[in-house]
């Protein structure tokens, strides 16, 4: 906005009509493909008005040589997936609330667009409303003028708001044009004696906003677009650029470009990854064959994705996402080739014969756009399909955020085209990335293209950068895959009983139990919450503890309509198994503190206070004359007068500070001090051998380079601090939380004594057997994790240990966005310990110090409460992995590898 802001303080922003036969052959011109410039015009007004502007333009924004149109338009390019509905909105509140422009037309590329547009700006309660929080369009909610209701709006509520938003499809408005007739739009309209297209050309403060500029530069309908003559036009796209048969040609008004490159970094969007086999030669394969791999490794990733996802949300307590496949197919042909392949029994046993869907790319029109808009129900996790093969590129204002594997089986004709369609997988599902890896990316499988990703991938302006290259070993991804929950041991023995009691024959006996399952299932998920009340774990049992644990219990039963049948004889029952509960809770628990972790948002930064360098500010004047040329080409504002330089209105250590104020790091509200200090040093450096009258032409003349000379300085002094941890609330117990794992359903789950080889393949396996840990079941994430465990077993002095679940810990790192989960939790008789084994070459690295530093915290905070309540002290240890050998105790790693803050 900021941009915004400084262009239209800087434009006219006044009606300036050209003559109609340079604006037809401007258009022309345009409609050939030419892009000329309508500056080039014979019209020496229209011409000399925008050449004014542009150059106003230029002194800013040396990226924009041409306007590209009959008024000034600027062109923002951002990357797919990071607001540009949203920016619109912010342009149009900017312009209405501080330069009072009251009337804008929207202009949306296809119909799709222009259906999500009216959304967009229309409903206040849809999640994508551009308006929301601004207090001025609550009461006087913009008016929406649509193609399609603009005469009725005419007859009824034209002027019933301040603020006038017509939106419009040029795709109908081309399409109205065709055998030289008149767009609708253009037509004569009774009620106000004029047509509709007069109107809007005749307001003298009309902005243009243009979705997806880039459609715009050579259709039938951009004529209708010019001879509206707005006062301003407003352009985005995530492309700036057409494609000619030379290659692309960029758009030469673009004053701010975000690209995908950016976004990616910024996390704003899924990041991108590409998938090849291993070993893998194309060239030894025919066409059908390599699209049938491309295929199998497609879904054999896209299957081990929706494990992840499957994973996530029940990690996370949040919605299911259900992802989906896009295959680009050839042509229509190959598309009903492929689909007849997928529903086959011969493609993984017909498991996708229904949930494949094909888009022909020879429809056209509504029938084209209907087709389109029905893939929007695919985020809906009730729609079976999980594949789409579609021929063209998917049109923009497809904004699924579930498409995370494209399987590309033709060859990409141009970078506008690469880079839209991997923009159609990019918007996060969760609205921001998660920290989990295949949550957060996208998939290209690109076998036969791989060599040529990879060396696109080392540009620097890469959206693929090098280390996202994933190789696909077959062996891995063979297997189809499952998820199970490893819940709790006092969990699992509650599972157990009721499978048991499945088993029962007579039916009062088989209720009777049933009922006294759900009484101790109750108990059990009403411990937790009674943490505010209790100081440790043993306090549970205490009379007045259990009193008010037993009334939450009936509240539970009186609300749960199942339970209501039987909720009398319940209750009578719920005291006596109470007891039984509590201990059964208490054995079986480690009791982890519930602890946020987090840093203040705080950081403190700024300069250290020192004294200026002054020996090498040896300017000198210059002559008057240049020095107003100079002026009034980069400062307008400035009030000069010649002759002497008097007439500036402010101090040279004003105009000093002024300059350096423009530095990010500088904070004036907070430095202000130093910054006069060490500006009125250089001024007194300049005083010794310039009187005031010269002293005045140096500094203005010299500003910029004298604040960077001073600013260079200033780095050396900068100092940026760690933010410090939040003092935090801590509940003195919470529960054993549940793991989910992905399992290959062939594969048996292991003992976790058994050796596994090779050793890479632990990660994938799942283990019991465990005698002292909190839970039935567990994945380790090397030999050096399964190693510890088994030390832990069969140490004597453990009394309990378990692999943390992700939700388990609240501890947060690198500003609050990252969250540290320990690999262990360890009790013994006289401690708790925290504990992360590591390779050995990575302890000192910074992502691990962080993180230690973190878990300290955690510690501390856990230690102050425990002590003062009969609890025990918690440790950190950051072990390394050639220290994990079986013949250790956990003795020697506590005195081996205990951390202390460094």
């Amino acid at each position: 906005m900021n941009i915004l802001a400084e262009l239209t303080d800087k434009l006219t922003l006044k009606k300036h009509t050209p003559n109609p036969l340079v604006r037809q052959s401007a258009h022309d011109e345009v409609s050939r493909g030419e892009l000329k410039s309508p500056l080039l015009g014979g019209d020496l007004g229209v011409g000399s008005f925008l050449q004014q502007e542009l150059e106003k333009v230029k002194t800013s924004y040396p990226t924009c040589t041409d306007f590209e149109r009959n008024f000034p338009s600027l062109c923002f390019a951002l990357a797919t997936g990071v607001g540009k509905t949203r920016l619109m909105g912010a342009f149009i509140a900017y312009l209405y609330l501080s330069k009072g422009m009251r009337h804008y037309f929207v202009l949306a590329p296809n119909i799709t667009i222009y259906n999500k547009l009216i959304e967009d700006f229309s409903n206040p309660n849809c999640p994508k409303y551009v308006f929301q929080g601004i207090g001025e369009f609550v009461h006087n909610q913009p008016r929406i003028i649509t193609g399609d209701n603009y005469n009725e709006i005419h007859q009824t509520k034209m002027f019933v708001s301040d603020i006038h938003i017509n939106i419009f499809n040029i795709s109908k408005i081309n399409a109205e044009t065709r055998s030289g007739k008149l767009p609708r739009i253009k037509r004569l309209s009774e009620y106000i004696g004029d047509s509709y297209f007069n109107y809007l050309s005749n307001l003298d403060d009309l902005v243009l906003l243009m979705d997806e500029s880039h459609h715009y530069r050579a259709d039938r309908g951009m004529q209708v677009i010019n001879e509206l003559n707005p006062i301003l036009g407003l352009e985005l796209t995530a492309t700036p650029q057409v494609e000619r048969s030379g290659g692309a040609v960029k758009f030469k008004n673009v004053v701010y470009e975000y690209s995908l490159a950016k976004a990616i970094q910024d996390g704003f969007v899924k990041e991108p990854a590409v998938a090849t086999r291993k070993d893998f030669d194309p060239s030894h394969y025919s066409a059908d064959e390599l699209d049938r791999i491309k295929l199998e490794d497609g879904i054999r990733i896209h299957e081990d994705t929706k494990v992840a996802l499957d994973i996530y949300a029940r990690d996370n307590k949040v919605k299911p996402v259900k992802p989906f496949v896009l295959i680009v197919s050839q042509d229509t042909t190959h598309a009903g080739k492929l689909k007849q392949l997928i529903i086959s029994n011969a493609f993984f046993n017909g498991n996708y014969a229904d949930k494949v869907m094909e888009i022909h790319s020879n429809q056209s029109g509504e029938e084209k756009e209907e087709n389109i808009e029905k893939l929007i129900s695919l985020e809906n996790p009730d729609n079976k399909t999980e594949i789409v093969i579609h021929v063209n590129m998917l049109k923009e204002g497809w904004d699924v955020t579930n498409l995370y594997t494209i399987i590309p089986l033709r060859t990409a004709t141009s970078m506008t085209l690469r880079e839209q369609t991997i923009g159609r997988g990019l918007r996060l599902p969760y609205g921001k990335r998660t920290g989990a890896d295949k949550v957060d990316k996208l998939t290209v499988v690109a076998h036969d293209k791989f060599q040529e990703i990879i060396d696109a991938a080392n540009q620097p302006d890469s959206i693929i950068r090098r280390q996202n290259i994933i190789e696909i070993d077959p062996q891995e991804t063979s297997g189809q895959k499952e998820v199970i929950t490893s819940v709790s041991n006092i969990e699992q023995k509650l599972e157990e009983e009721r499978k048991k009691i499945e088993l029962i024959a007579e039916p009062e006996q088989k209720q009777r139990a049933q009922i006294d399952l759900e009484i101790r299932k109750t108990i059990l998920s009403t411990l937790p919450e009674l943490n505010n009340a209790v100081t440790n774990v043993n306090e549970l049992s205490r009379a007045e503890i259990k009193q008010i644990a037993v009334e939450r219990i009936k509240q539970k039963i009186y609300s749960t309509p199942q339970k209501n049948l039987f909720a009398a004889e319940m209750i009578k029952e719920v005291e006596e198994a109470y007891e039984s509960v509590v201990h059964d809770f208490v054995q079986n628990i480690i009791e982890i503190p519930r602890i946020t972790i987090q840093q203040s948002n705080e950081v403190r930064s700024g300069f250290k206070d020192f004294d200026l360098d002054t020996k090498n500010l040896n300017y000198q004047p210059v002559s008057e004359e240049i020095l107003i040329k100079k002026l009034r080409e980069q400062e307008n504002s400035i009030d000069i007068i010649s002759g002497k330089g008097r007439g500036i209105h402010d101090s040279p250590e004003n105009i000093i500070v002024n300059e350096l104020m423009n530095f990010p790091e500088i904070d004036y509200d907070v430095q202000s001090d130093l910054l006069f200090k060490i500006a009125n040093q250089a001024i007194e450096k300049f005083r010794t051998y310039l009187d005031n009258d010269k002293l005045m032409n140096v500094v203005q003349y010299n500003k910029r380079e004298i604040a960077g000379y001073i600013y260079s300085q200033l780095m050396q002094h900068f100092y940026c601090e760690a933010p410090s941890y939040e003092k935090p609330i801590v509940k003195p117990f919470t529960r054993i939380e549940e793991h989910n794992f992905s399992k290959y359903t062939k594969d048996s789950i292991h003992h976790f004594t058994e050796t596994i080889t090779p050793t890479n393949a632990i990660p994938n396996k799942v283990f019991r057997g465990f005698r002292k840990a909190c839970h039935n079941l567990y994945k380790f994430d090397s030999k050096t994790e399964k190693d510890f465990a088994a030390i832990l077993e069969q140490d004597g002095a453990v009394l309990k240990w378990l692999r943390p679940a992700s939700n388990q810990f609240h501890i947060y790192w690198k500003n609050n966005s990252r969250q540290y989960n320990p690999d262990f939790v360890v009790e013994t008789k006289d401690a708790i310990y925290l504990v992360e084994t590591k390779k050995e070459g990575d302890i000192e690295t910074s992502n691990v110090q962080e993180k230690a530093q973190a878990a300290l915290e955690y510690c501390r905070h856990a230690t102050d409460y425990t002590i003062h309540n009969g609890g025990k002290p918690w440790k950190y240890l950051l072990i390394p992995h050639s220290s994990v050998m079986m013949n250790m105790s956990f003795g020697m790693l506590v005195r081996s590898y205990e951390y202390q803050s460094g």
